[in-house]
């Protein structure tokens, strides 16, 4: 009953009337098939059968034609990613050479520097985009730098915000700065309340070093470490 009366009180503050489903909150379904998400076209990305929310995609087309017309060519290297995607990528970097004799909990922080647990991504709700490159120092470069002032320029008027931040700034918490990171708020910060209301530290699992979630604080210093 809590959860209802929450929902009936975002949808009255947002306007936004989309309840997800935990599993959806935590990736567990296929982007390719759901009715809400529709196929990145390559003008926008190199990158095979990738998805965004409809809403999503089409806010992300308007701020890519304006920084086209500014000499910014804007290129997605990542947009949503399911679970089992997400599961992929963790596990190749659990495995690892360089983490044998760690333990758990130090291998998933040393992990979580970047990269998120499985079912605690923000890339998992189909709002979040990896743009240009994966490397904060290409943005300190002459052309990183012109996409990225740009960004903070002008991605706003399309909904888009850069979460991770610099967090020596900002005082967040969680992953390091990820200046290729955009997150389109107008729902995922919508997502973000509904997780919070829905999601509990015992449904991260399903991979290695799910166990040790509660005790770093995957939700509360990670899913919540963002610049709101």
């Amino acid at each position: 009953m809590r959860y209802v009366a929450f929902l009936f009180l975002l949808i009255s503050i947002t306007g936004y009337s989309q309840a997800l489903s935990k599993e959806e909150l935590l990736g567990q379904f296929d982007p390719s098939t759901h009715p809400d998400f529709v196929r990145i076209d390559s003008k926008y990305t190199s990158k095979h059968n990738i998805y965004l929310r409809q809403e999503v995609y089409e806010a992300y087309e308007r701020m890519y034609e304006e920084a086209w017309k500014a000499g910014i060519n804007l290129q997605i290297l990542s947009a949503t990613r399911n679970f089992d995607y997400q599961r992929g990528i963790w596990e190749r970097k659990w495995d690892r050479p360089r983490y044998m004799g760690w333990q758990d909990i130090d291998k998933a922080v040393d992990i979580m520097t970047y990269s998120s647990m499985p079912g605690t991504s923000r890339h998992h709700w189909g709002t979040d985009i990896d743009l240009c490159s994966l490397s904060n120092d290409w943005f300190a470069s002459a052309e990183g730098a012109r996409v990225y002032d740009w960004l903070n320029l002008n991605a706003w008027k399309y909904g888009f915000r850069q979460v991770y931040s610099n967090k020596e700034i900002t005082g967040r918490t969680g992953y390091n700065e990820e200046k290729w990171h955009w997150s389109y708020m107008p729902l995922s910060s919508v997502f973000l309340d509904q997780y919070n209301a829905l999601v509990l530290e015992e449904d991260i699992e399903g991979f290695p070093g799910s166990e040790v979630a509660g005790e770093i604080g995957v939700i509360t210093d990670y899913v919540n470490g963002v610049e709101d």
